[in-house]
């Protein structure tokens, strides 16, 4: 499970506006990329939520409070399992900083000022293993991310690859395209060689089909 929490100016953003920036920044955090099976991004953005904050006071570290009437600042944090922070920081912050600025925009205030100036923070927090819940129980990143695509596996072994570059192969968990030119993510079961995006779908794949992966 992916939190989204945006911090803003109380009357920054209407309420109109709060559905259209939630809505935003979930596409810019997942993207809209085929880069997943489908279904597997549909689980990933079901598992995925905003809450948009307005604080009482925002203070800055000038001890000055924030001006209503100066163009509004934002705090984004979005926590997610630790295991996939450091993976997924870099693109999350620029994309979540495009989203404001689109925002900015849209209002006809100047979208540059958020990458010219501090005036939007982005934090990624990583949740440590075990303590994040869901259904009741502690969900550890390989359990999130067997929630989501497990459902899918048989649709994702039917992904037609005909059309595929050669020397790219369809990651048997996720169904990403990954090419073997370029990862050592891979393994062999009964003569077939499959490629993997990330260490965490190698191990999923070798955990089902019995294959211990070296230490």
């Amino acid at each position: 499970m992916i939190l989204i929490e945006l911090f803003a100016p109380a009357g920054a953003l209407d309420q109109t506006q709060h559905q259209q920036v939630g809505k935003r920044l979930i596409d810019a955090l997942m993207g809209t990329e085929d880069a997943h099976a489908p279904a597997v991004m549909d689980s990933a953005r079901a598992l995925t939520q905003v809450l948009i904050h307005e604080p009482a006071a925002w203070i800055t570290g000038d001890r000055q409070p924030v001006d209503p009437a100066d163009p509004p600042r934002y705090l984004l944090r979005v926590s997610a399992p630790a295991a996939w922070r450091k993976e997924m920081s870099a693109h999350a912050i620029d994309r979540l900083t495009q989203a404001l600025a689109e925002i900015e925009a849209e209002a006809g205030r100047d979208p540059d000022r958020l990458r010219d100036q501090p005036h939007a923070l982005v934090h990624i927090v990583g949740i440590a293993e075990g303590s994040l819940g869901m259904c009741g129980h502690p969900m550890g990143s390989l359990d999130l991310l067997q929630h989501m695509t497990a459902p899918h596996r048989d649709a994702i072994a039917n992904i037609a690859t005909d059309d595929l570059p050669p020397g790219t192969v369809i990651d048997p968990v996720c169904g990403m395209t990954v090419d073997l030119k370029t990862t050592d993510l891979t393994l062999e079961v009964e003569g077939t060689l499959y490629g993997f995006c990330n260490g965490q779908c190698r191990r999923i794949f070798a955990d089902e089909h019995g294959v211990p992966l070296n230490a």
